[in-house]
């Protein structure tokens, strides 16, 4: 399961790399300031997640266990809800997405909750 962190996070990364880039360059004169920087608040929170993964990745290496692989999960899953919706909502500017944005950020903040949990429970392999 840590391979599959680690290539998600690299994976992840490198997509929150061309997003930004995208919104950088291609996307300046397409969208709204607020937009705009919705979409880079996406492409920031997938970077520390993307990073996040390659965190959990490293952890799982030493302490696998439920909880890393749980973290794991829902680091990908809130990169999926939450960077997702900032996307779609940057791009469409449909408001709703908006409202699906906050489960994102508990995907998120649980997943942080069970790093922590992993490490402090893991016994070493």
């Amino acid at each position: 399961m840590d391979r599959s962190f680690a290539l998600a996070g690299a994976i992840s990364a490198f997509l929150a790399v061309a997003a930004g880039a995208f919104g950088a360059h291609a996307l300046r004169a397409q969208l709204t300031p607020g937009q705009l920087l919705t979409f880079e608040t996406a492409a920031r929170y997938q970077m520390y997640h993307a990073l996040a993964l390659l965190a959990v990745a490293w952890a799982a290496s030493r302490w696998p266990g439920l909880p890393l692989k749980t973290a794991g999960w829902l680091f990908v899953g809130g990169t999926v809800v939450f960077c997702g919706s900032l996307y779609l909502l940057a791009l469409t500017g449909v408001r709703w997405l908006g409202a699906i944005t906050p489960l994102g950020g508990l995907l998120f903040l649980a997943g942080w909750l069970a790093l922590a949990v992993g490490v402090a429970r893991g016994v070493p392999r």
